[in-house]
């Protein structure tokens, strides 16, 4: 295999990872913002 391909093999792989780890960052629950939200709502439905 050349530099080359190797250089754009190592960049796919880091962008696969990246997108993972930000899809895992956006799907994972957060206890902090899930109870202003509901505050929040709890307050438009009065």
């Amino acid at each position: 295999m050349s530099t080359f391909s190797i250089i754009v093999i190592s960049i796919i792989v880091l962008h696969l990872i990246a997108g993972f780890g930000w899809l895992i960052y956006k799907l994972s629950p957060r206890k902090e913002q899930g109870k202003e939200k509901d505050k929040d709502k709890s307050k438009t439905e009065l």
